[in-house]
């Protein structure tokens, strides 16, 4: 017999491939039903049961992968507390379209391209590990917002919101990109101190000035609401031509 926190588990494990069997007619739903399958054995549902619940959560689904986790945790709990499909789906309906949208602007407008920078500031730095340290500094979040985020939402159910709402991603959002900018500033210096005769022909003064004024740039530009990941193609293009 499976028990209810081993079902949790594994329902959990599953959501971590909800991208999986992504297809372009309902999105996530396939990884979503994989999901929640060990509910319905769990529950010892009967064949029209399971059937209905399968096909309630078959209907098209998309949301930022790392916000799935909160989503499948409130949708668990609902599940056991009530019999009515219409407000599983509603749920679902009105938590992914928000949930897709803060998690697109942190995840992968903020907090991978700041760890993608990150990254390439070691490797310039000829630190062997850097792919391997850019994925440790890229996936704690994600897989710790997906984590908690699945526990708070089936602890609160239809309150799981709450937990996502606490983590203020818009905003951290930003605070991310700042320091981004940061490191395209290390990064540009990297670059220019390893193109070796470019720079030594320049004096140190002078190359102060221009690391300066690139920092400058690059945070008026974040303010302009340019991507930061224009902004590094662009600073890394501009101090390749610089090089030569």
């Amino acid at each position: 017999m499976i028990t209810k926190t081993s079902c949790l588990i594994r329902i959990f494990l599953r959501s971590l491939f909800i991208q999986s069997s992504f297809n372009f007619w309902r999105m996530q739903n396939l990884g979503f039903v994989f999901a929640v399958i060990p509910l319905i054995k769990s529950a010892g549902m009967d064949g029209i049961e399971a059937s209905r619940v399968l096909n309630r959560h078959l209907q098209m689904f998309s949301t930022h992968p790392c916000l799935a986790g909160p989503v499948l945790g409130s949708v668990v709990k609902l599940e056991e507390e009530t019999q009515d499909g219409r407000e599983v789906e509603d749920l679902k309906k009105t938590l992914m379209g928000p949930y897709a949208a803060m998690g697109d602007a942190f995840f992968w407008g903020a907090w991978r391209p700041f760890a993608a920078i990150g990254g390439v500031v070691l490797m310039m730095e000829g630190v062997l590990w850097a792919p391997l340290l850019f994925l440790i500094l890229y996936n704690p979040v994600p897989f710790y917002v997906r984590l908690k985020g699945f526990i708070e939402g089936y602890r609160r159910g239809r309150r799981g919101i709450d937990f996502v709402g606490g983590l203020h991603l818009p905003a951290l959002a930003g605070k991310v990109r700042w320091m981004s900018v940061v490191l395209l500033g290390v990064l540009a210096a990297a670059i220019s101190r390893n193109a070796g005769h470019a720079c030594a022909v320049v004096p140190n003064l002078l190359m102060d000035i221009l690391f300066s004024g690139v920092i400058l740039l690059c945070f008026w530009m974040v303010t302009r609401g340019i991507s930061t990941m224009k902004i590094l193609y662009g600073t890394v293009a501009l101090l390749l031509l610089l090089s030569f």
